[in-house]
């Protein structure tokens, strides 16, 4: 009986000083956070996507409130949102270029060279670690949209040859194709980056056309058709640099055999089309 009054003796003891430590800590330790923070946050569209760089929407507002970034850095929230939470802040709202996800892959079910069948679980992912799925070219899309899965804005579709289609209006640069795509073929580029090339294969020549239709061959007419410094070949693949050269003109396309680097108006590429429904998708 004495052990029991004892243990519980020990545990009041125990509760009681942890209890006061606990008030002390807050009392002197506890910092007050800003009030205009909870309005910013409610302004925001809640995605928590992080495209503005930032771990979410609170951590977004934090920025905010404390100057390191400017509204415009949201690329979900509209216009009249931005520049009501400037106001609201005293700030400027900022001035942020849009950025859009784009391909680097334009050979789809009806340009690539398919040689084999593939009918496992329908993921790029699954595709890619058995064997590369179906396709001849072990660098290109293969076409079974966990990038489209993994959009929460509803900002990619699949055509009818298999390939994603972006919607630059509804896209926010988020990253999340980016990280679901197995083969790194998206990345979130300005809209005013217009000279795409859109393939990843390392081939030239004949080897190069035997995989795709539209592969780059590396035949270097981009770069000789270009503004000095502004394209260089490297690993048989055009390199657009925007800071190395300039201006970027729709000319260095125009003899490119393959149609392998385009100039994108409005957002569009060749192959976009309409939307295929991918239940039961399998490639042959």
């Amino acid at each position: 009986m004495l052990t029991t009054l004892t243990a519980v003796g020990i545990m009041m003891g125990l509760g009681l000083f942890f209890g006061i430590g606990l008030a002390v800590a807050h009392r002197f330790l506890h910092v007050e956070e800003d009030p205009r923070l909870d309005l910013v946050e409610e302004n925001l569209p809640g995605s928590n996507c992080g495209a503005c760089g930032e771990a979410g929407c609170r951590a977004f507002a934090e920025s905010l409130v404390s100057g390191i970034n400017a509204p415009s850095k949201c690329t979900v929230s509209d216009p009249d949102t931005i520049e009501s939470i400037a106001a609201f802040l005293g700030v400027d709202a900022g001035a942020q270029e849009k950025q859009v996800a784009r391909l680097y892959c334009a050979g789809g079910i009806s340009q690539a060279r398919q040689i084999a069948e593939y009918e496992g679980y329908a993921s790029c992912r699954a595709a890619h670690l058995v064997g590369g799925g179906g396709k001849g070219c072990a660098w290109g899309c293969l076409g079974l949209a966990d990038c489209m899965t993994a959009c929460t804005f509803d900002a990619i579709h699949m055509n009818h040859d298999r390939l994603p289609v972006v919607h630059v209006d509804k896209c926010t640069a988020c990253g999340d194709c980016v990280d679901a795509c197995p083969r790194d073929l998206f990345e979130c580029l300005p809209v005013s980056h217009k000279l795409i090339v859109q393939c990843r294969a390392p081939l030239e020549g004949d080897a190069a056309r035997a995989v795709c239709q539209v592969t780059c061959d590396a035949c270097g007419r981009c770069a000789q058709d270009a503004a000095p410094g502004l394209i260089t070949m490297r690993n048989n693949l055009p390199v657009v640099d925007y800071a190395a050269g300039g201006p970027a003109l729709p000319e260095a396309t125009f003899r490119c055999p393959t149609g392998a680097i385009q100039w994108v108006e409005h957002g569009q590429f060749e192959h976009e089309d309409l939307p295929v429904a991918l239940t039961g998708v399998h490639i042959e």
